[in-house]
C-alpha cells in the first residue's frame, strides 16, 4: 500500500507541475516589481533584496543540515519568501533588518512548524509584522535619496491631494516592491496565464475592499479616491502574491471567495478607521488564522451515511 499512496503536506496540486516550478514562476512574476524597485530607489534596494533572499535561503539550509533533514532550498520557496519580504521593506532600512526578518520568516514561521505546507501564516508577512512591531520607526521611515515625507497613502488618509498617475507608475515613496501598480499587475497576469493563481481570492478581495471604502470612506463612489487606494500601499502586492499563497489560503472554492471578502473588509477597516494608512499585512495574517474556520464552514457535505442525502 505504501508504494501506491503518497501522503504529503500541502500545497496539493493535481498536476504534473511540482512545487519548484510553481515557486520559480512566482519568482519570475515578482521580477518586474523588484526591477522597478531597484530603478526607483537605487542600489540600496538591490542590496536589501540580495541580503534578505540570502538570509532566508541560508537559514533554511542551515536548519535542515543541523536537524539532519532533507535540504529543500531547491524548491525555491525560501527564495520566494525572501523576495516577498524584501519587497515589503523600505529602502531606508539598514541591511540587517532584512537578515532579522529573513531568519524569523524561515526559522520561526516556517521551519519550527514543520516546513513548507505546515506554516499557519504567510512567512514573509509574518516576518514583516514582526519587524513592524519590533522596529516600528525603521519600518515606517520611507525617506530616501529619491523621496522624503509621507507616502501617498498616508497623504490620502490626511486629506492631502495625491498624484494618481505617479502612484500607478510607481514614482512614489513606499516599500521597495509595492509602489508600481503596473509592475505588480504585469507579474500577476503572468501567474494567471501560467495557471498558478486565479482571480477568486484577489478579485473578491479587491471588489469587497472597493465596496467597503465606497460606503465608509466618506467620498462615496469617487473613482479618483478609489484608484488612489488601489494603487497605494501593499494592496495589489498582497492580493495577488500573498493572499494567494497555496499553504495559507482556503482550499475550497467558496472558502476562497469568503477569504477574499474577509481580507477586503479587514483592509478597509484598518485603512479607514485605524491609525495607520496601511493594513494589508495584518488583514492577511488575521485571514490566515481564520482559514481553518472558513474551510469548516465551506467544506462540501459528503453524500451517503452521515452526510447529505440525495
Amino acid at each position: 500500500m505504501s508504494d501506491l499512496m503518497k501522503v504529503s503536506s500541502n500545497p496539493h496540486i493535481r498536476s504534473k507541475t511540482g512545487t519548484s516550478n510553481i515557486m520559480l514562476a512566482v519568482v519570475i512574476a515578482l521580477l518586474p516589481a523588484a526591477g522597478f524597485g531597484i530603478y526607483n530607489f537605487g542600489i540600496g534596494a538591490l542590496i536589501t533584496i540580495v541580503v534578505t533572499v540570502a538570509s532566508t535561503v541560508l537559514t533554511e539550509f542551515v536548519f535542515e543540515k543541523i536537524c539532519k533533514k532533507k535540504v529543500t532550498i531547491g524548491d525555491y520557496s525560501a527564495v520566494v519568501t525572501g523576495l516577498l519580504l524584501a519587497l515589503n521593506i523600505p529602502v531606508s532600512a539598514p541591511w540587517w533588518i532584512g537578515v532579522v526578518g529573513g531568519v524569523f520568516a524561515i526559522l520561526v514561521v516556517k521551519m519550527l512548524f514543520g516546513g513548507l505546507g505546515q506554516n499557519f501564516m504567510n512567512p514573509a508577512l509574518g516576518a514583516r509584522c514582526f519587524l513592524l512591531i519590533s522596529f516600528t520607526s525603521i519600518m515606517t521611515n520611507f525617506d530616501c535619496d529619491a523621496y522624503t515625507g509621507a507616502t501617498p497613502l498616508a497623504d490620502l488618509k490626511n486629506g492631502v491631494d495625491v498624484n494618481i498617475l505617479k502612484m500607478v507608475i510607481g514614482k512614489t515613496a513606499g516599500t521597495i516592491g509595492e509602489t508600481s501598480m503596473i509592475a505588480i499587475v504585469a507579474g500577476a497576469c503572468f501567474l494567471i496565464l501560467m495557471g498558478v493563481i486565479d482571480l477568486r481570492i484577489p478579485g473578491s478581495y479587491i471588489v469587497s475592499f472597493v465596496i467597503f471604502i465606497s460606503i465608509f470612506g466618506g467620498h462615496g463612489v469617487d473613482f479618483a479616491y478609489i484608484s488612489a487606494h488601489l494603487a497605494g500601499g501593499g494592496l495589489m502586492l498582497g492580493a495577488f502574491f500573498m493572499a494567494t499563497d497555496y499553504v495559507t489560503r482556503p482550499v475550497t472554492k467558496n472558502g476562497q471567495y469568503l477569504f477574499g471578502i474577509l481580507l477586503g473588509i479587514l483592509t478597509g477597516i484598518f485603512r479607514i478607521f485605524g491609525p495607520s494608512a496601511e493594513g494589508v499585512s495584518y488583514a492577511i495574517i488575521i485571514g490566515n488564522l481564520l482559514v481553518p474556520l472558513i474551510e469548516k464552514i465551506t467544506l462540501p457535505k459528503a453524500f451517503g451515511k452521515g452526510g447529505e442525502k440525495a
